[in-house]
């Protein structure tokens, strides 16, 4: 019967349906674009090393093509050296207020790799180990079975502490000895130890409590990133903005439905993590996570996040702010172990966790000592080390050629990592004006004979 209907040109009306498919598709996928528009980049500033000026094509291609509809910026180190300082669009485009070289934005989860770098520092200086037990220098967080929890564990979100159950209020945030009483009597969400499920907002307080228990001086976070940090080495990063500074911040939105539809039919992974987001039971860990903080529930209202009494929180999982060039600058003094050594360093370079699914947002998810981790874009390399942030914002760095990239916007976008496009053609950008430049001088190595 199929030989037949091939035979009476059933292969033709296959082609045409085929075409009209094809054609169907791009007719949406058109109006979609349309709905989204353009963005024209009229106040680009900055600069690019002559090498990567693909990376600045490419950050005007993400404007004009409407995926960047606000307000961006991206920095390039390379050993110590700044090789692109790019921002442009809108700090507040309802206002019209341009994105300059000093605006600050809040770059979420981002913020994590900050904590990770503070941990790393006091490990470094002998004041605590990744082996160590929390309950050593925190008898009271023994309870409930957690006495065996390793500052390794903790980092790495095999605590089991990814969801509380006493509901946290703004007051309650801001207040390190209730947040110490709360993650004390906490109840594992597993046996630690035998899972890895993402911490998103405990992870924030965690750090805090680390910190202040293995700080000879008992700082916060955020004072001892501060002051044995940014004002150290001139890093214009914020654990707590200062009110006097909050003229700079820009102004943070969601994807329109229409932006939202782009970014799907353009990366259908977008759609299966909207999925596991919104779709898991009620009883589920993940949705505990998200639905307390009830305040912190930033994929439905992330006006709560241009509130500048949440900028002046101190909260190193979320709540970072920052300009990308000083984001980049202060990792790239990590890799030239400014910070601490580099023998600490090389533990960094391969996750701890690689394998298996994530127990909060069910996607492998490779991490390690407070940082997650993602494929290089280049062939024969293995891993970038950083961390991404809800939106779109990331930090990433490639360890063994000691380059860092980073990537923050106020128009958010519903993928993160290397799901938000914006962000990876950049970062690729990055790594094939690197290879190309490599291979340049390799070719310009010319043997003299003696």
């Amino acid at each position: 019967m199929g030989v037949e209907w091939f035979r009476n040109g059933g292969s033709a009306h296959l082609r045409v349906s085929v075409v009209a498919v094809v054609c169907g598709g791009l007719l949406v996928v058109s109006f979609i674009d349309w709905l989204c528009g353009m963005t024209r980049l009229e106040n680009l500033s900055g600069f690019v090393h002559p090498k990567y000026q693909k990376v600045e094509k490419i950050f005007r291609k993400n404007f004009h093509d409407g995926w960047e509809r606000e307000g961006a910026a991206i920095a390039v180190y390379h050993k110590g050296e700044l090789i692109v300082d790019l921002q442009g669009g809108y700090a507040d485009k309802s206002s019209g207020r341009k994105w300059t070289s000093d605006t600050r934005t809040v770059v979420f989860s981002a913020t994590k790799a900050v904590g990770a770098l503070c941990v790393a520092i006091l490990v470094d200086r002998g004041h605590i180990a990744y082996e160590d037990k929390m309950s050593a220098y925190w008898p009271e967080f023994a309870q409930q079975g957690k006495e065996n929890i390793t500052i390794d564990w903790l980092m790495s979100h095999r605590a089991g502490l990814a969801a509380l159950d006493e509901p946290i209020s703004r007051e309650d945030a801001k207040d390190f000895e209730k947040m110490a009483y709360v993650l004390a009597k906490q109840k594992p969400n597993w046996e630690p130890g035998t899972k890895s499920g993402y911490h998103a907002i405990t992870f924030g307080w965690i750090v805090d409590q680390i910190v202040r228990r293995a700080d000879p001086k008992r700082r916060s976070v955020g004072q001892f990133f501060k002051e044995e940090v940014a004002d150290k080495y001139g890093i214009d990063f914020h654990i707590g903005l200062p009110s006097s500074e909050e003229h700079t911040m820009s102004r943070l939105s969601m994807p329109s439905t229409a932006h939202l539809l782009k970014e799907i039919v353009y990366d259908p992974r977008v759609l299966i993590v909207l999925g596991i987001l919104h779709l898991r039971p009620p009883t589920s860990i993940a949705r505990k996570v998200r639905e307390n903080p009830q305040w912190f529930k930033l994929e439905q209202d992330v006006n709560t996040f241009n509130d500048p009494e949440l900028h002046g929180m101190e909260q190193v999982a979320a709540l970072g702010i920052t300009k990308a060039r000083d984001l980049a600058k202060l990792f790239s003094l990590m890799l030239s172990g400014k910070l601490f050594s580099k023998k600490l360093l090389e533990r960094f370079k391969t996750p701890q966790i690689n394998s298996g699914l994530d127990e909060i947002v069910m996607t492998p998810l490779p991490k390690g000592h407070g940082f997650l981790y993602e494929r290089h874009p280049t062939a024969g390399k293995q891993w970038l080390v950083g961390h991404p942030g809800f939106g779109g914002s990331t930090i990433m760095m490639d360890m063994e050629d000691e380059i860092v990239v980073a990537y923050v916007t106020n128009g958010l976008k519903t993928g993160m990592g290397e799901l938000t496009r914006t962000y990876r053609h950049l970062r690729n950008a990055v790594f094939e004006c690197f290879e190309k430049a490599k291979q340049e001088t390799s070719e310009s190595i010319v043997d003299i004979p003696l």
